[in-house]
């Protein structure tokens, strides 16, 4: 098989102010304190998969050099720069039709940058289970998470049947929505509904089949500018021809509407991240159920806090009960958990 992965990077982290700035997301930040970055940790979790000339990453033009300085070893032309925000669809389809330009046999990833995986080993597993499937298939794969709690944060696919005799792979009924808590409670208490992770799994010869289908006006768009990938006359025909691209994700310009699409149910300790409340439960806590990212914290009669300060020389806090404390060049957050909804209020 001809693998290859695709790593969207483009995103600005705004829930995570101010630790993610427009400067410098969420993706391209040592999150967990653990010396790398998402983006390095997404990487480090296809090993094995593929050989790092395999590896594609899509990020805004503002990136690009941030992704070469995280990730050297990644070939220059592998690095692809969208002019402007358009969603993932037209994301997608620009790695999609630059890959099967050289290598029109390639078996594919598509996966965010900015999620954290526990257990890398079921995860290359499955992965390549999913890999192989899609390879002997004109269909395409996704995993789904298998839910822990109620979220109403996520995206859930609902699955159908299992394929054949294999335990691990089920049609997809459908995609939802981010629901509400009682629908949320509903999707837990059914057992055939998981979180959508945005990891895809197919061949570049599917795809762009069912975007010319789906997604008609963006793949005409690629077909046009397809000659003049990878050569010197790329940059500026994708500055020009990529913000005319409809601003939609691939699971409405695709995935709702495809017909063969399977799932494969997950467990390996995933999060999105999207949160300060999701970075704290996957933090190691201490008996209060503080999560602490810094040199030199100290606390005192507080509790059920997240402080991410690692740029500070010293952090003492005493008294409080739920609270994120973030520190990032010279922005200092202090907030309720519990109104964390409103960080991009605030950062505004």
């Amino acid at each position: 098989m001809d693998n290859h992965i695709v790593i969207m990077a483009g995103g600005i982290g705004s829930r995570f102010w101010p630790m993610s700035t427009p400067e410098c997301p969420k993706q391209f930040i040592d999150v967990m304190g653990c010396g790398k970055t998402l983006l390095q940790l997404t990487v480090d979790r296809f090993s094995g998969i593929c050989p790092l000339s395999n590896i594609w990453v899509v990020t805004s033009e503002k990136y690009v050099g941030l992704v070469h300085e995280q990730l050297p070893e990644i070939p220059q032309e592998n690095i692809l720069a969208e002019p402007c925000a358009r969603n993932t669809a037209p994301c997608i389809a620009y790695a999609c039709w630059k890959i099967k330009k050289f290598h029109p046999n390639a078996n594919m990833v598509v996966t965010p940058s900015d999620a954290l995986v526990i257990d890398v080993t079921e995860f290359r597993r499955l992965i390549s289970k999913a890999l192989k499937f899609t390879w002997q298939s004109d269909a395409i794969a996704t995993l789904g998470i298998q839910p822990t709690r109620p979220e109403t944060g996520y995206g859930y696919i609902a699955a159908a049947d299992q394929v054949g005799t294999d335990k691990e792979i089920y049609r997809v009924d459908a995609f939802k929505e981010k629901p509400d808590k009682a629908t949320a409670e509903r999707y837990l208490a059914d057992g055939n509904y998981f979180w959508n992770a945005g990891i895809f799994i197919w061949n570049v010869r599917t795809i762009t089949s069912l975007m010319r289908l789906y997604a008609p006006n963006i793949a005409r768009i690629f077909d046009l500018v397809f000659p003049d990938l990878g050569t010197e006359k790329e940059t500026e025909v994708i500055r020009k021809m990529f913000p005319t691209c409809e601003k939609i994700s691939i699971d409405y310009a695709v995935m709702e509407k495809a017909q063969e699409i399977f799932v494969l149910p997950a467990s390996f300790g995933w999060s999105d991240l999207g949160t300060w409340g999701s970075l704290q439960t996957l933090l190691p806590q201490d008996k209060d159920h503080n999560a602490v990212v810094g040199q030199e914290v100290r606390l005192f009669e507080s509790r059920n806090c997240v402080i991410h300060t690692p740029q500070a020389k010293r952090v003492v806090v005493q008294g409080l009960d739920g609270y994120i404390i973030a520190e990032k060049d010279e922005t200092l957050l202090i907030c309720r958990l519990d109104e964390e909804q409103r960080i991009k209020e605030f950062s505004e």
